[in-house]
């Protein structure tokens, strides 16, 4: 065998478990990002033998279906929905996912209540989480989640405060009876090797898919994307913690800019008394309203919401997602052939060691 057909075996049995559970040529999943995984890049990234995933967001039950059923028009191959937590219409969105007989629903933006699990789980469907750490992971097992995604601060929008590294090493030794994904700042094949040796069962991947050539993102967007170093992607910035601000990862642009502009005056106008401190709340989350739209869709990259991983770095062109996925593949075989080449050359660590020559 040769030494690239020896790595892809080692990768194939050491990403097994996660290509089963999403039934897949890779255990790569697509990262769920609004109004970008739609039903044109998640048909792609599951036809490509990944696992494409339909970001709901704040779509009603009457569009999910619709998008469903778009999705299921270009592809045969599974794929997933990802449904918010928080969404006021959570359970009538479950009943959509499965009534479309839809295999995996990715539960996330939050704990996910118990009886949406067993919705789904009752259905026949699988249910996979986001855990931000060890104990909410442990805690989504016994609620009888199927698989979690671990996600650290290197991802593109929502973020939490620990990175993709120190989440791994911290759970994947932890927890063995789930399949794990691992997600945030993965860009190439060699950290996803990386990750399956440390024990994941695969990885999700976000930024890299932005500028595939199928994704509908606006080509100012892509650009942006293109052009982008990786400290180009910056968290938001809380100007005053009696006005908390979730961290969202994106581009510096103008609107972020502006978002900081937006939080001093709203904090100076609630210290002279002019503002209530629930309606400067308000004001200050509402800043944000239909900027990832603005962005994505209209191509508006100076004042809409940029929403990139830290990987966006490695994105360097417009490509297909099948090539984009097809190098990943190449770059973790060839990772995982080159260690197997090192330890065959390596010499034996029980060997007397040779004198020096004088």
């Amino acid at each position: 065998m040769t030494q690239a057909g020896s790595g892809r075996t080692v990768l194939d049995r050491l990403w097994q478990r996660g290509r089963e559970f999403l039934g897949t040529e890779t255990a790569i999943m697509g990262g769920a990002m609004s109004w970008v995984s739609e039903r044109h890049l998640v048909s792609a990234i599951s036809n490509a033998g990944g696992f494409g995933v339909i970001a709901c967001g704040a779509m009603t039950p009457a569009l999910l279906e619709a998008e469903i059923a778009g999705t299921q028009a270009l592809t045969k191959k599974p794929f997933g929905v990802n449904l918010i937590t928080m969404h006021p219409q959570l359970d009538e969105l479950v009943d959509v996912c499965i009534a479309a007989k839809v295999g995996h629903v990715v539960l996330a933006g939050g704990l996910p209540p118990k009886t949406a699990i067993d919705k789904v789980k009752a259905a026949g469907a699988k249910v996979i989480c986001f855990t931000p750490a060890l104990s909410l992971g442990k805690k989504l097992v016994r609620s009888g989640v199927d698989a979690l995604v671990i996600e650290g601060m290197e991802a593109g929008g929502h973020i939490g405060p620990v990175s993709t590294a120190v989440l791994a090493q911290e759970i994947l030794p932890e927890i063995r009876e789930v399949p794990i994904f691992v997600a945030g700042g993965i860009g190439r094949g060699e950290a996803i090797a990386m990750y399956l040796e440390l024990g994941a069962a695969g990885v999700q991947l976000g930024t890299r898919f932005v500028c595939a050539t199928e994704s509908i993102a606006h080509p100012n967007f892509k650009k942006a994307f293109i052009r982008a170093a990786a400290r180009d992607a910056i968290p938001s910035v809380q100007l005053d913690p009696r006005f908390p601000v979730i961290p969202v990862r994106a581009l510096q642009n103008q609107g972020t800019r502006r978002f900081m502009e937006t939080q001093a005056d709203v904090v100076a106008r609630f210290n002279r008394g002019e503002v209530d401190k629930d309606a400067a709340m308000l004001e200050i989350e509402h800043f944000w309203a239909g900027a990832l739209r603005r962005a994505v869709i209209d191509g508006d990259v100076e004042n809409g919401s940029l929403m990139a991983g830290q990987s966006v770095g490695m994105v360097t062109r417009e490509q297909p997602a099948a090539e984009i996925i097809q190098e990943l593949v190449t770059q973790a075989a060839d990772a995982l052939a080159s260690r197997l080449a090192l330890h065959a050359v390596a010499p034996d660590v029980g060997a007397a060691p040779t004198p020096l020559r004088a």
